[in-house]
Formats: structure tokens, C-alpha cells, sequence
């Protein structure tokens, strides 16, 4: 199965097993419901070896038309706030957790492949002590085509709410932490609070967001609904997502700039255009055979100094061997300060290289 699109909608249910159930039901159009804020029940009681009244199970809302995906909880108390429904329909497509490389009760990691390629999908709550968001700028980790990463961030920001007027540094640290899995920030078609209060005085708010790819064709094209929310204090939220099944190159021939190997390919050139012979011009047709052959001169010294380079989000034209190495450096030792050292390199480069275009 080789699927081009997803349709995703997502929603803080606020503890509400019968508004989990309701979108259950009647929305099997969907591929994927994201919740936030499930509400975790006592099934029943388990024979222990160490109580002899048993173990409490503890369960949430399933359905036979869907598959649930969330981590296990380790009692009520403490127990994942955010769960997937991936409709039976995509169930060859090997959907899993990734606990191995996000672990966290409030953040829910899932892979999939689709035409042998891995891509993942992120359901996040973060809580208004921001709990989720730190975790995820603490372990910096480096995931490669996340499709999608939303949902409720308890963060108000005029950089997404037009009726609110100021800016939080919290929002900093999400935009570096979407940007660091190439993702942006997406703007609905239709501007709607996304959670309704019903205490006198406060107003309602914008906090439940969708980032998508970088460059996504879907990009402000997600929609909110304010008729859909039932009894919870939050809006669902849709997109449908395209994915790319066209074969694309991931590597291409690069010789970085200013770099010795770039010294070492003009001099050959700037050398076999010195010793390349001129002298037999003798009908109109010898420039243009000249000029063939100093086309493949180039491309021979090209070919011989360029290394096939793997294309990733950090291809750019500004990038440079600093940057290589300051990357390096991080993935050697994950450390915090070796990350600051690879934001403040990066930054430089991209001063300088943009400055010279100005």
C-alpha cells in the first residue's frame, strides 16, 4: 500500500470519554485522530503476586474500526496525556511508538512507512508549566521528515493569535524546537480561538497549533472548527497532509567554498585553460568544437575533486565546512554546549554569506 495523503484531526477532549467515543464514530473519513488530555479509568482488577486483591488495570476508550497507540500509564496519577486513533485502513503501513528516541508521558512519537521511506508524526500537551517543551529542547534530538507536530501548547502569542498583543519567550524556544525538525509554523484558512472560556472577564485563546514540513504545500491550510467541539473547551483541528511518493535525489557532487579543494580544482582548470591550444582556428566550426572541449576539461577537474554529498535540510548555499564541523562536534557528544556552539556558527555563516549578497 502506498498512500499519498493523510487526513489527520486533532483535539483536547479535556478528560471526556464520551467525546473521544463521539469522534470515534463519526469520523471514519479521518486517518488519524490525535487526542490530548484522554482520561485514563480503572478497567478492573488483575491477580498481583505481591496484593492479594489484585492490580488495578487501567484502560482508556477503544474501538474495533481503529487502532490506539499511546504509552503504557503507570497508574492514574501519573499516567500519558496524549494518544493516536490510526484508522484499521492503514494498518499495513506498520505503524509504531518511538519510545527509543522520544520518551516522555505528555509527548507521542509515531513512525510509519510509506514506499520505504520513514516518516513520523508528533502529538504534543504541554502544560502551563511547559513541561513537554522542556524536555524536548533539553534532548535535542535529530529527526529527519516529520510531517506534522501539534497540538495544545498552552502558549498565547501575537505571533499566531491576532487578538493578542504580546509575545512570550516561551514561543522562542518552540519556534527553535520546530525549526530544529524543519518544520513551520501553519496559519488556518479561517481565523478561530481555539479554546473558549467560560470565566467572566477572560478571553478566549489561541494555543492549539499545527507545524508542518517547511515548504509543505499545506502550509496555513489547516483548518479549525468551532462547531465540532462538543462539550470540551477546545476546538479540533484538521489538515490533510500530501505525501510526496515521487522519487528524489538525495545526494549530489559538492566541492565546499573556500575550502583547499576548491583551490586545488580552479588552479587545474585556470592550468589546462593556460595550456590549451588556440592557434588552430581555421573555419567557423573550430571555437565551437574549442568550447566543447573546455566544457569537458571542467567537468573532468569537477568530477575528480567533488565527494558526492548526502542532500539534508542543512544544504544550503551558505553552508560551510564550519558548520560540518560544529555539527560533527554535536553528534559526537550531544552536549548542550556543544549545540549553543552550533546555533552561534551557523548564525555567523549566515551573516557573512548574506551579507556579501546585499
Amino acid at each position: 500500500m502506498i498512500l499519498n495523503k493523510l487526513n489527520i484531526i486533532s483535539q483536547n477532549v479535556c478528560k471526556n470519554h464520551l467525546i473521544v467515543n463521539t469522534i470515534l464514530e463519526t469520523h471514519s473519513y479521518f486517518d488519524i485522530i490525535l487526542i490530548q488530555e484522554l482520561l485514563w479509568l480503572i478497567i478492573c482488577q488483575v491477580p498481583s503476586s505481591v496484593n492479594s486483591e489484585g492490580k488495578n488495570s487501567i484502560g482508556t476508550v477503544h474501538h474495533p474500526n481503529w487502532i490506539l497507540f499511546a504509552s503504557i500509564p503507570v497508574n492514574k496519577a501519573y499516567s500519558p496525556r496524549v494518544s493516536a486513533y490510526i484508522n484499521i485502513h492503514l494498518s499495513s503501513l506498520c505503524f509504531s511508538l518511538r519510545h527509543d528516541i522520544i520518551n516522555h508521558p505528555d509527548i507521542l512519537l509515531m513512525s510509519f512507512t510509506n514506499n520505504h521511506i520513514q516518516y513520523f508524526i508528533m502529538n504534543v500537551y504541554s502544560d502551563l508549566s511547559h513541561l513537554a517543551l522542556k524536555y524536548l529542547k533539553d534532548i535535542e534530538v535529530n529527526i529527519n521528515n516529520v510531517l506534522i507536530m501539534t497540538e495544545d501548547f498552552n502558549i498565547r502569542d501575537s505571533l499566531w493569535n491576532p487578538s493578542f498583543l504580546h509575545h512570550s519567550a516561551i514561543s522562542d524556544d518552540l519556534s527553535i524546537i520546530a525549526d530544529s525538525y524543519n518544520l513551520a509554523i501553519s496559519i488556518p484558512t479561517k481565523y478561530y480561538p481555539t479554546r473558549y472560556l467560560n470565566t467572566t472577564g477572560e478571553a478566549d485563546s489561541t494555543i492549539d497549533l499545527m507545524f508542518l514540513r517547511n515548504g509543505s504545500s499545506k502550509i496555513n491550510q489547516h483548518s479549525i472548527h468551532p462547531d465540532w467541539h462538543l462539550t470540551s473547551d477546545h476546538t479540533p483541528l484538521t489538515i490533510v497532509i500530501p505525501i510526496k511518493d515521487k522519487i528524489i535525489s538525495t545526494s549530489k557532487l559538492l566541492i565546499q567554498q573556500k575550502s583547499k579543494v576548491e583551490n586545488v580544482f580552479l588552479e587545474e582548470v585556470i592550468l589546462s585553460f593556460k595550456n590549451f591550444d588556440t592557434s588552430n582556428i581555421t573555419s567557423k566550426k573550430v571555437p565551437e568544437h574549442m568550447v566543447n572541449k573546455l566544457n569537458s576539461i571542467v567537468g573532468q577537474a569537477w568530477n575528480k575533486n567533488a565527494k558526492r554529498s548526502r542532500i539534508t535540510k542543512h544544504s544550503k548555499k551558505w553552508w560551510s565546512e564550519e558548520c560540518n564541523k560544529a555539527l560533527t562536534d554535536y553528534r559526537s557528544t550531544r552536549s548542550l554546549n556543544n549545540w549553543k556552539i552550533f546555533k552561534k556558527v551557523v548564525k555567523d555563516t549566515k551573516r557573512a554569506f548574506f551579507d556579501l549578497k546585499i
